[in-house]
């Protein structure tokens, strides 16, 4: 057995079956393609499947992976921007049985949006064969961007080369325009000659940031508009950087940070933030600027850019800053040291408070994949604000179609069980039918609120930005709600894009009050919070007070340090737990004045009173407020990033790269103790970060890789202890599945007939089982039987165990007789009677030994042969 073992012995059999797995592109460039022929193409396999035995697998994919069991009436329900044949394939390999047969048929165009090297390794090396069907269509007249060329990063006016790259059917010119940030930047006509088009730009910018840079062509008659159009950001470093915006045309805070040798970026236009004003930025000050004027991407996008990306952040006092400038459970409210709700033993006045919500039939509709609608989450705005109500305001609730429906009559709030039944109420109402009369709601919320003689009266309207209709005599009537005194704001659902957001953006402007855009349902409870608090909570002290000093300040800076004595005003406010209060105010509030915190590896910083504009002249002839401002400026950008690290990334296609470069001698034991993380951030504003797995591929070299789906603007940082090093925004590329990019087809080919496939014409062929045998090892069970044998030779050994013998079934012979030897002539003889006579006479004769057998004579063997011819 054992030299059998070493032979190494093995059985092969053929196979007799085929698993044959049919890959359908999904993407955007062939769906209706797919969907059109796929019957014809399932009866033609099904009716040339050789026997039972043989089975079909379908898979959906294009950027996402679906297995089916139905292959024509199954819908995808997956992303179609790109192609990931790459993805497919290895799904297809994951999900088959190792040793059973299978082959590879794929319906597609040819042009996958990533590399099939992976696939096309593990294909090879489970011996499937890869057959492809190409799916085309028979328009050829078609335009596209083949490629936009710029750098990723460059220096602080340094120009640069825009190059773009257009295909084309026809030599014809094309109109072609440069987009930045979304403003025109130039535009021009690209002729096409033998097919292909250039053009090239040159640009130098002369703010630091990142910049998104558009290309997108207009012809006039086009097949895939789908790939007319290419995005690109670019990256402008220029050293730290602190970025102000303020409402004060020549702030203060600016020329003191100046003074000091800080670049300072300032913008007084808050509504034109982007987020890519962020990259390079070390710390951002919002100087007294109300929340609504500001992008609500740009404010989501600061929770990232603190706690990840180690940022800094300062909010400077004033009339529209803090709890008065909306900022109340804003995506701000958590990073700051200071909350910003008012106690309802602080409140001086009274407040009446009218809502009135949208009803028409589009509040039926689901809001995202949760079961609520936006009549729901409306509804739960509204509850919200009357929550954040006290016990001496009143409150009224309307609901509007085409008409102004009374939901709850004004009512005082009381106690918190009269707030529950009001809330109760609030929640049940239900969306009806066709529009929103805009001024039909105002008027009966109007009406129902005039007479009251509370300290502030206030309106909010929450419309339809793009169904927003009858606007009636909507001036005269704000005209008579400010008269008396009373506000209107405006929470529209949209963008200010829109058709009807210049109407609701009049109403808010015409009433006093403030307007909010938003696109996500989910904000909507957020945003009634903030407008009410705005109105009924927040409050700006404009009396001088006394300020007292706590001596916490020596965590930000050991210098001593001589406080102003008194502040003209400040912004209502209390402390966190984690807050460092460095200064308070000497009043019954004992406000922080000055307080500090830590978010993640980031920095925040509360300063509650103005430090320009109006309540500002005391603190502006302080002696130390350039010192001031100084200090807390360079406390908030942090740690200067020390020498030895190094950070790259680059986008190619839809495949994020990130690599980190380290001086091993400075940075190994360190990195040993604590590795570096990666975290990434998708998406424009803000949203849930994850953190991404390294992969050191050398000393001094850790690098990850992310696949994203086309579009995407993501952001990143790379967090080495109270270090980071942040990277983005990028988008990935945009048209990526329009793009028909020749070599992905000149490589589909390639691996078909590396894996021993072909291009499949006539489907009926799509059965042929791949030259495979199903090969068994029989070294194991012949080991498994060697070692029972040495176990059972050892146990007989140890028992002392005799092995039976075994009976050959034939009948026993009879023991031979013992022949008597004839008496040599040389012996004496012996006579008969030589017994003693004293023997008995009883005893027994002696045991005769047994006469040798007697060989037969000539008559009794021819007996024996007479007998046995007989038997037979």
């Amino acid at each position: 057995l054992l030299v059998v073992l070493l032979a190494n012995p093995r059985i092969s059999r053929n196979q007799n079956k085929l698993d044959l797995w049919v890959l359908l592109d999904r993407s955007e460039s062939t769906e209706g393609l797919i969907d059109h022929q796929l019957p014809g193409w399932k009866d033609i396999l099904e009716k040339h499947k050789p026997s039972r035995r043989d089975r079909i697998h379908y898979i959906d994919y294009a950027s996402e992976v679906l297995e089916l069991g139905e292959g024509e009436r199954a819908v995808y329900t997956g992303s179609r921007k790109l192609t990931r044949t790459n993805l497919a394939l290895q799904n297809a390999l994951a999900l088959s049985e190792e040793e059973a047969p299978a082959r590879v048929l794929l319906f597609t165009d040819g042009y996958a949006t990533e590399p099939l090297v992976e696939a096309a390794a593990k294909l090879s090396a489970r011996g499937v064969p890869l057959d492809f069907r190409l799916v085309r269509d028979e328009a050829i007249d078609d335009f596209s961007i083949a490629k936009l060329d710029i750098p990723t990063r460059t220096q602080l006016g340094e120009p640069f080369v825009l190059s773009v790259i257009l295909n084309g059917h026809q030599d014809i010119p094309v109109p072609l325009r440069i987009f930045r940030d979304g403003q025109l930047l130039t535009q021009t006509e690209v002729t096409i000659q033998d097919g292909i088009g250039k053009a090239e730009f040159t640009d130098r910018l002369a703010l630091a940031g990142a910049y998104e840079y558009t290309a997108r062509i207009v012809p006039e008659e086009d097949a895939h508009p789908g790939n007319n159009e290419v995005s690109r950001w670019i990256e402008v470093t220029g050293g730290p950087r602190i970025l102000l915006v303020t409402k004060y045309e020549n702030d203060p805070v600016a020329a003191a940070l100046r003074s000091s040798g800080f670049t300072v970026e300032t913008s007084t236009d808050s509504l034109s933030l982007r987020i890519g004003q962020l990259a390079g930025t070390r710390a951002l000050i919002l100087n007294n600027v109300p929340a609504h004027e500001m992008p609500n991407e740009f404010l989501g996008a600061l929770d990232f850019y603190v706690r990840e990306q180690g940022g800094g952040l300062l909010m400077v006092g004033g009339q529209q800053s803090f709890g008065s400038g909306g900022y109340f459970q804003s995506s701000v409210d958590e990073l700051l040291p200071v909350s910003m709700e008012l106690k309802t033993e602080h409140r001086k006045l009274a407040v009446t408070l009218a809502i009135v919500m949208d009803r028409s039939g589009s509040m039926g509709m689901q809001a995202g994949a949760g079961k609520l609608t936006k009549m729901d989450l409306a509804n739960a705005g509204a509850a919200k604000a009357i929550d954040l109500l006290g016990g001496m305001d009143q409150v009224a609730v309307f609901a509007v179609d085409s008409e102004a429906h009374r939901m709850l009559k004004l009512s005082r709030i009381k106690d918190n069980n009269n707030k529950e039944k009001l809330i109760g109420k609030t929640k049940r109402i239900r969306s009806g039918g066709g529009g929103i009369f805009v001024f039909n709601g105002l008027k009966a919320a109007w009406d129902e609120i005039k007479n009251t003689k509370t300290g502030s009266r206030h309106i909010i309207l929450f419309s339809d930005a793009a169904d927003s209709v009858q606007p009636g005599a909507y001036k005269k009537l704000l005209e008579e709600v400010t008269d008396a005194d009373a506000t209107v704001s405006v929470i529209g659902l949209g963008t200010r894009k829109d058709p009807d957001a210049k109407f609701l953006e009049d109403i808010a402007e015409r009433g006093k009050g403030r307007i909010f855009f938003t696109t996500q349902p989910a904000e909507i409870p957020k945003l009634f919070a903030q407008e009410t608090v705005t109105i009924a909570r927040s409050a700006f002290i404009d009396d001088g007070v006394d300020s007292n000093p706590t001596g916490m300040w020596s965590e930000i800076s050991p210098k001593p340090f001589d406080w102003l004595p008194k502040v003209d005003g400040y912004n209502l406010s209390y402390a966190r737990e984690d807050a460092t209060t460095s200064l308070v105010a000497q009043d019954e509030y004992l406000a922080p004045l000055v307080a500090t915190s830590r978010r993640g590896v980031g920095r925040t910083a509360a300063i509650s009173f103005p430090l320009g504009g109006e309540h500002s002249t005391l603190t502006r002839q302080w002696p130390a407020y350039d010192d001031f401002v100084q200090t807390i400026g360079r406390w908030l950008m942090g740690f200067e990033l020390p020498p030895g690290l190094g950070l790259r990334h680059r986008l190619e296609g839809t495949k994020l790269t990130v690599d980190l470069f380290y001086d091993t001698e400075e940075w190994t034991q360190k990195f040993a103790q604590e590795p570096p993380k990666v975290k990434l951030l998708e998406g424009e504003g803000g949203g849930e970060s994850y953190h991404v797995a390294w992969k050191r591929v050398a000393p001094g070299h850790f690098s990850v890789t992310r696949e994203l789906d086309e579009g995407t603007v993501v952001r990143g940082a790379i967090q080495a202890g109270p270090h980071a090093l942040a990277f983005g925004p990028a988008v990935v590329g945009s048209s990526t599945e329009w793009s028909f990019d020749p070599e992905r087809l000149a490589e589909l080919r390639t691996v078909s007939r590396v894996s021993g496939g072909r291009e499949l014409l006539d489907l009926k062929d799509a059965w042929l089982r791949p030259p495979a045998d199903l090969s068994t090892d029989l070294r194991l069970p012949l080991f498994i039987t060697i070692l029972a044998f040495v176990l059972f030779e050892a146990l007989i050994t140890r028992m002392g165990w005799t092995l039976p013998v075994l009976n050959t079934g034939g009948k026993r012979k009879p023991r031979a007789a013992t022949v008597k030897a004839k008496p040599s002539p040389h012996s004496i003889p012996v006579p008969k009677q030589s017994i003693s006579s004293s023997e008995p006479e009883s005893s027994p004769p002696p045991e005769k030994k047994p006469s040798p057998k007697a060989a037969p004579s000539e008559e009794q063997r021819q007996s024996r042969f007479d007998r046995a011819k007989r038997r037979k």
